[in-house]
């Protein structure tokens, strides 16, 4: 049983549903990352979604393109992220997913990365411009080492769309609450909970919901129907709002705990 799985065994048998922040690698820098990363963890975080940013992150809102400038601005890269998650693994044992753009993928080579991925400790990958028709070029190697490849569904993926995911997907099923870019509007969970339970009839893999949840309230509510909470712009306009304030950290690691408190009641 991988970290992945594991994490979503402990957490049904505890009643629990899991929180997933983002933290965008590098933004301001890779030291400030490690140091929350490490506070997510200790905030109770689950499961860290760690971006790789890129210059061209066509799905994702102002917060996380600026958080992408900053980063790429410090010279953050793919090789410079896989060491700073071996660097973690000291003493950081949550699952870690890299959430990010194919092109960085493709020019370090597919077969290299996953290899070199999951010898710094990386449990999965999750490429947001790579639909599971198009993805054999990683899935397979990356199948070979032992990553989950996770995989969206959308407001719009109809039946044919979830049979492909479900195909390919591994770990869990990233369900993205609404149509646009991260951070766009604030979560409808009335429209997301009977989309989630459609998918549940044909899935057996954790379903985790992101996109625009900003709050513990909305948390809560959407661990009534989701075996996973997915927070990311929100993260990241917190870290933006304190750049160069030495607070950063702590701010960031209790808004995480107030969103994990909520996961623990489910609605």
């Amino acid at each position: 049983m991988g970290r992945i799985e594991d994490c979503f065994h402990r957490l049904r048998r505890d009643g629990e549903v899991a929180l997933v922040p983002f933290i965008m690698a590098g933004d301001p820098d890779l030291g400030v990352t490690r140091s929350l990363i490490r506070a997510a963890a200790d905030a109770g975080a689950d499961l860290i979604e760690i971006g790789v940013p890129f210059s061209d992150p066509t799905a994702d809102g102002p917060v996380l393109q600026r958080s992408a400038a900053r980063a790429l601005q410090k010279g953050t890269s793919l090789p410079r992220i896989l060491a700073m998650v071996s660097e973690l693994r000291a003493d950081v044992q949550l699952p870690f997913v890299l959430f990010g753009y194919y092109n960085p993928i493709f020019h370090y080579g597919p077969a290299q990365f996953t290899k070199d991925a999951q010898r710094a400790g990386v449990d999965g990958l999750l490429v947001v411009d790579l639909p599971p028709e198009e993805a054999d070029e990683l899935w397979k190697p990356a199948r070979e080492v032992g990553l989950d490849m996770i995989f969206l569904l959308a407001p719009t993926s109809d039946a044919r769309r979830v049979r492909a995911v479900l195909r390919r997907a591994g770990g869990f099923v990233y369900y993205v609450s609404m149509t646009g870019v991260t951070g766009s509007r604030a979560i409808a969970p009335t429209d997301v909970r009977p989309a989630v339970e459609r998918v549940r009839q044909q899935c057996t893999l954790p379903i985790g919901v992101g996109f625009g949840i900003t709050s513990g309230a909305e948390a809560a509510t959407v661990a009534g129907f989701a075996d996973a909470v997915i927070v990311g712009s929100a993260i990241m306009r917190l870290v933006e709002a304190n750049l160069g304030n030495g607070e950063l950290v702590g701010k960031v690691g209790a808004f995480i705990r107030e969103l994990k408190d909520a996961t623990r009641r489910r609605g």
